[in-house]
């Protein structure tokens, strides 16, 4: 089994997309207006409007209602993607810090209010044990 996706219910699809292609640096794929997809090397983050939410069951997902998530993207400098996102993030969690397991990493909140990590490990056992893994 692979891990394929992250998918993020929101009422506003648009508003999401612009905000992710910021962070990852790529552009959506839109294959209709309530659902978007955004394709990274390791794992591909979805964007699907609250209308889609029937699809899998009525009242399964609430758009803009995760407080136990936090979805985390692995990058090569925490520091260059703080200064770099500084300008259209509204809300920071957490400043680039050095976590207790060696990573390096910063927290934010999507324009819905979900919770994201942006972390590089940066002790040796955060890489050895990141590295194993790949």
């Amino acid at each position: 089994m692979n891990f394929a996706s992250v998918r993020i219910i929101t009422d506003d699809v648009d508003r999401l997309v612009k905000f992710y292609e910021k962070v990852l640096g790529v552009s959506a794929e839109r294959p209709v207006p309530v659902f978007a997809e955004l394709l990274v090397p390791s794992c591909t983050l979805a964007i699907g409007h609250s209308k889609t939410v029937p699809l899998f069951g009525a009242g399964s997902a609430v758009a803009a209602d995760n407080r136990t998530v936090i979805i985390e993207f692995h990058v090569h400098d925490v520091d260059a993607e703080y200064e770099r996102l500084k300008p259209f993030v509204n809300e920071w969690v957490k400043e680039p810090t050095l976590m207790p397991w060696g990573n390096r990493a910063m927290l934010f909140r999507d324009p819905d209010g979900n919770l994201v990590n942006l972390f590089e490990p940066v002790t040796e056992e955060a890489i050895k044990r990141f590295n194993r893994r790949n």
